[in-house]
């Protein structure tokens, strides 16, 4: 009996990390669940597919079917998408910063009636806003636009304390691209590959 609860528990916070992140790739979920071996992973998976359906990008993306959504109560509706890519290297700086607690996803800053703009993710620690933004398909050009903003957010003092800037991008020439952009910004830029 202790041991149905046990794996119903296990199967619920599984759902409630997909609410919580949209997308999750295998390796994701077994990181942030503990679920052993890639074996024991993929039975885990499969054994709860009637509440999550998955596609191939590398490896087994997840995300929440009509049966997962109604049992976590999750209003949004994700379908396969060529942006899972975009939500899971988002995921791989979320557990490479320990889950923080304050971690919110799609946060809207902004200064009344003058700027505003959505960041990717956002969590504080120590009193100090973390802000997450992931560089995956993006042109350039929007990027320096999004880091124009925040320097425009930063003087008029939306944040309490100067935010740590963290981004996520595909290259290391983009990597030194956006790490010129944020000169006098306290910035750090990760590559995907930083997190294989």
């Amino acid at each position: 009996m202790q041991k149905v609860a046990k794996k119903e528990q296990r199967i619920d916070n599984v759902l409630l990390s997909l609410k919580k992140l949209d997308f999750l790739s295998r390796s994701q979920i077994q990181t942030l669940h503990n679920l052993g071996s890639d074996r024991n992973a993929q039975k885990f998976l499969k054994s709860i597919d009637k509440y999550v359906h998955s596609f191939r990008e590398g490896e087994n993306v997840y995300y929440l079917s009509k049966e997962g959504r109604e049992r976590v109560e999750c209003n949004k509706v994700r379908k396969k998408t060529i942006q899972a890519r975009h939500y899971l290297m988002r995921n791989s700086l979320y557990i490479a910063y320990g889950c923080p607690s304050t971690w919110e996803n799609e946060v809207a800053l902004e200064v009344e009636g003058y700027t505003k703009i959505i960041c990717d993710a956002n969590f504080e620690d120590n009193g100090r806003d973390h802000i997450i933004e992931v560089d995956y398909t993006q042109k350039m050009s929007v990027n320096k636009n999004k880091i124009e903003k925040y320097r425009i957010l930063s003087q008029l003092g939306v944040f309490e304390t100067p935010p740590m800037f963290i981004w996520m991008t595909t290259t290391e020439y983009r990597r030194k691209q956006l790490l010129k952009m944020c000169e006098g910004l306290d910035a750090q830029v990760f590559i995907i590959t930083d997190f294989l």
